[in-house]
């Protein structure tokens, strides 16, 4: 449980970082539209440090489910999608606010990563609603 509640303390830190990250580097560059660099503080913030809290309550209340191997498959796999669409979506807003001109097929690849990386999100949480679905009906028969 202590390892979820770290998880959950980097991902804040990661969070605050990206948000600073987001007003110094548009600032810096003048920029003032709309750029996904101002998602990636909150996606890291909700997906990273919120859900990692409150599985940490889920975990408190049902200790078998961090020792599940859907859960250990979930924590390693959801542990490496975040931060892989964090950093294609950094790639992303940078080439927004430098306004680079990007050709279609650097644009599709960028695209395709993201496409990816919520791939292995969604690959991830259904693991984890497996192994809490499995862990919370097991005392449970009748249920």
């Amino acid at each position: 449980m202590k390892k979820i509640l770290n998880t959950a303390m980097v991902y804040f830190a990661l969070a605050i970082a990206a948000g600073v990250f987001y007003r110094e580097f548009t600032k810096w560059n003048g920029y003032t539209g709309i750029t996904v660099l101002g998602y990636v503080h909150t996606h890291l913030f909700v997906l990273g440090m919120i859900l990692f809290l409150v599985i940490t309550l889920f975990c408190k209340q049902e200790p078998a489910l961090s020792k599940d191997k859907r859960f250990r498959s979930f924590y390693i796999l959801y542990n490496i999608a975040l931060p892989f669409m964090a950093c294609v979506m950094l790639v992303r807003g940078i080439m927004q606010v430098r306004n680079v001109d990007l050709t279609k097929s650097v644009d599709a690849m960028i695209s395709g990563f993201a496409g990816i990386s919520h791939i292995l999100l969604t690959v991830s949480l259904g693991l984890f609603f497996a192994a809490l679905k499995k862990n919370l009906t097991a005392g449970n028969q009748a249920d």
